[in-house]
């Protein structure tokens, strides 16, 4: 399933992004800096937003980051069983897309558009393809 852009940046609209965003960072055991990273946030921006009473705009390019995330969290729940479906973005991968590094690494490194390669890769896995 691709990632639909959204032009809705309600206050409302980010602070549940945030929410699931920060429930998947913690439910990977993102580091500050590697959920920081992943967000495109400072690690400052990222601490501050990670309060429930503190929300933040966000730009488009964060907001389809943090889509595109909770697809990828989504697809790997439908995908994998537990444990697997936890720790399969922070283990190593030997498939093409990533080089034995771990997918986390490869759509931080890659930013926008690696992100997207990784929830089109498991979109892939969950066809059938």
């Amino acid at each position: 399933m691709p990632v639909v852009a959204t032009t809705s940046r309600s206050p409302s609209t980010v602070a549940v992004a945030l929410k699931a965003y920060a429930r998947i960072a913690n439910a990977w055991q993102l580091s500050v800096k590697e959920a920081a990273a992943l967000a495109d946030m400072s690690e400052s921006t990222w601490k501050r937003t990670k309060k429930t009473a503190h929300s933040t705009a966000l730009t488009q390019d964060q907001m389809l980051r943090l889509s595109a995330v909770i697809g990828i969290y989504k697809a790997l729940g439908l995908y994998f069983s537990e444990p697997l479906s936890s720790v399969w973005m922070v283990r190593e991968n030997h498939g093409p897309l990533f080089g034995g590094k771990r997918p986390v690494d490869t759509a931080i490194a890659g930013g926008l558009p690696a992100i997207i390669n990784v929830r089109t890769y498991l979109d892939a896995l969950r066809g059938g393809a």
